[in-house]
C-alpha cells in the first residue's frame, strides 16, 4: 500500500472541494481556486472533512497514480491556503532586478536588459538582491522561478549569477600561475 496515497487530506474551514467527473477536483480557498484532471481509475471520497484516496487495484502504474494523485491535492489544498513562495538571490557586481507593474526587469552583464512579464497568478518581489516568487500553484512557482533561474545560472568559480536561497554552488578551483 502507498504510505503517501493512503493517508487522508484535511481539509481546513474555508475551503471548499468539489470532484466532478473525470476526477477534475476543484478547490477555492482563501487565496484562490485551483481545477484539476486527476487519473479517472482513482476514486476520490470526500467524507467528515477529509479526502481518501483509492485505488482499485495494485498494478504498478494505479500505485504510481495512488501517491501522486493524493500529493497534487494536498498541494491544492496548501496552495489556497497559505500559498507557496521560492527566494532567489542575484550574485554579482553589477547585477540587480528591479520591478514595474507586473514586469520584472533584470540586468545580468549582458549587452541589453532581460524582460520578464509575470504570468497569470504569479507575483514577483524584488528586496535587496533577493527575488521572491509567490503564488497559489507549486508547480508553476516552481516553474517561474525556474525560468528566473535560467536567465543566468550560478556559475562555478565565483558563484555570480542568479540561485535558489536555499542552493549551495560547489565551488571549482581557477588555474593557478606557473611556478
Amino acid at each position: 500500500m502507498s504510505r503517501i496515497g493512503k493517508m487522508p487530506i484535511a481539509i481546513p474551514s474555508g475551503v471548499t472541494v468539489n470532484v466532478a467527473e473525470n476526477n477534475t477536483v476543484t478547490v477555492k480557498g482563501p487565496k484562490g481556486e485551483l481545477k484539476r484532471t486527476l487519473p479517472a481509475m482513482l476514486t476520490i471520497k470526500q467524507e467528515d472533512g477529509q479526502l481518501k484516496i483509492e485505488r482499485p487495484d495494485d498494478e504498478k502504474q494505479t500505485k504510481a497514480y495512488h501517491g501522486l494523485t493524493r500529493a497534487l491535492i494536498n498541494n491544492m489544498v496548501v496552495g489556497v491556503t497559505e500559498g507557496y513562495n521560492k527566494t532567489l538571490e542575484i550574485n554579482g557586481v553589477g547585477y540587480r532586478a528591479a520591478k514595474q507593474g507586473k514586469k520584472l526587469t533584470l540586468s545580468l552583464g549582458y549587452s541589453h536588459p532581460v524582460e520578464m512579464e509575470d504570468p497569470e497568478g504569479i507575483s514577483t518581489e524584488v528586496k535587496d538582491n533577493q527575488i521572491i516568487v509567490s503564488g497559489i500553484s507549486k508547480e508553476a512557482v516552481g516553474q517561474y522561478a525556474a525560468v528566473i533561474r535560467s536567465k543566468r545560472p550560478p556559475e562555478p568559480y565565483k558563484g555570480k549569477g542568479i540561485k535558489y536561497a536555499d542552493e549551495r554552488i560547489r565551488r571549482k578551483v581557477g588555474k593557478t600561475g606557473k611556478k
